[in-house]
């Protein structure tokens, strides 16, 4: 885990599951082309991580990916891919992939993902995991 120190010395901050091997392997290769070190990478399994310190906790966290922009803004989903990969220098993949049909696309794939990340990277889930469904929201 990188170290707090202002909340203005990166670009974007991504909180990821270090546990998860796809997780790891991503964030691996985000590292190698973060060359200017733009991105701030936080482990949120680490031991001395604190949700709390955040205003969020543990369990937020691990149903889908979260950022954090300079400003504090928090960002999740798809949108914290993007973030990432402007930050190293994919700003025309970036673009691709706001284009209302692809950026719907990758809504749905991300989603069905995150809902079934720790089966699908080989993890088991069980009644005291970390990531609990969500209520449905209900609409009229």
């Amino acid at each position: 885990m990188q170290t707090r120190n202002s909340v203005t010395d990166f670009a974007f901050e991504v909180f990821f599951d270090g546990e998860c091997p796809l997780c790891r392997r991503e964030i691996s290769m985000l590292r190698r082309l973060d060359t200017a070190h733009r991105l701030r990478l936080t482990d949120i399994t680490q031991r001395e991580f604190d949700a709390a310190e955040l205003g969020t906790d543990h369990s937020t966290l691990m149903r889908r990916i979260h950022g954090r922009m300079p400003d504090g803004t928090w960002v999740t989903g798809v949108e914290v891919f993007r973030q990432l990969y402007a930050a190293v220098g994919f700003e025309r993949a970036v673009r691709f992939s706001r284009w209302r049909p692809i950026s719907i696309v990758l809504d749905f794939f991300y989603e069905r993902f995150a809902a079934n990340r720790l089966a699908l990277t080989g993890r088991r889930c069980d009644d005291a995991c970390p990531i609990q469904p969500q209520p449905k929201e209900v609409t009229s």
